[in-house]
């Protein structure tokens, strides 16, 4: 069982260090650090992928995110299931819903939150382990607009009608928050990004005092990852 890694980040090291959580479920791993230019050899290798975060929107003119979209499109075709996280989330929307889905907030929205799980999610083969509200960090400028027909809405936030969602007719989910990051790895996360944090209007003290580890949202991982072993989550 192969799984894609695009690692989107400035660093090939990751914060969550979830590759070796993919390593340790029985995957081989294809680490892509697709930020300095490295590209996949042949997608239909792949029986699942991962899509992490990344400083930079989905919208920019930067050759590698364009080549993203490119090879994000032939998974979907290739009923490859895909899971994005953050701005993994917002590059799998701009590429299976159009470039216009994703765009820049007034604010951004920072912190520990209570997301509200839509009656969508019960029947999600991703979400149906989420209770009424799911509690995870958040920490985002860009969204993905909630409107377009083929968006299923799995959870929403008062100030981002679409924090979790699936795609209607690709086996494509996307998490806007940070399930993968544990408390600790939060507090060290938080101490390493305090100017970017302060910047985008959040105490840095308050957010480490509040880290914990997101057990009902990582339900939806650990999901990806047993049922897309188990060719489970391939559309019919």
């Amino acid at each position: 069982m192969r799984l894609l890694y695009l690692q989107n980040g400035p660093k090939r090291e990751t914060v969550s260090g979830l590759e070796r959580r993919f390593a340790a479920a029985g995957f081989e791993i294809d680490f892509v650090w697709a930020y300095a230019g490295e590209e996949p050899v042949d997608l239909a290798r792949y029986q699942a992928c991962f899509v992490s975060g990344s400083p930079h929107g989905a919208y920019e003119d930067i050759p590698w995110i364009h080549r993203e979209h490119d090879w994000l499109r032939d998974l979907a075709a290739l009923n490859v299931p895909t899971l994005g996280i953050c701005f993994g989330s917002q590059i799998l929307a701009s590429a299976l819903c159009g470039r216009d889905q994703v765009f820049r907030r007034a604010s951004c929205e920072v912190g520990y939150m209570d997301l509200t799980v839509t009656e969508a999610a019960a029947a999600d083969r991703l979400a149906c382990e989420l209770g009424d509200k799911v509690h995870m960090f958040v920490w985002h400028n860009d969204e993905v607009r909630a409107s377009h027909p083929d968006m299923v809405i799995l959870a929403h936030s008062p100030d981002c009608p679409n924090h979790v969602w699936r795609h209607a007719r690709y086996a494509a989910w996307g998490i806007q928050g940070h399930p993968e990051v544990s408390a600790a790895q939060a507090v060290d996360w938080f101490a390493a990004s305090r100017a970017r944090l302060e910047l985008d209007g959040a105490d840095v003290a308050s957010l480490q005092q509040a880290a914990v580890d997101a057990r009902e949202a990582d339900t939806m991982l650990r999901r990806f990852m047993r049922l897309s072993r188990a060719g489970e989550l391939a559309t019919a």
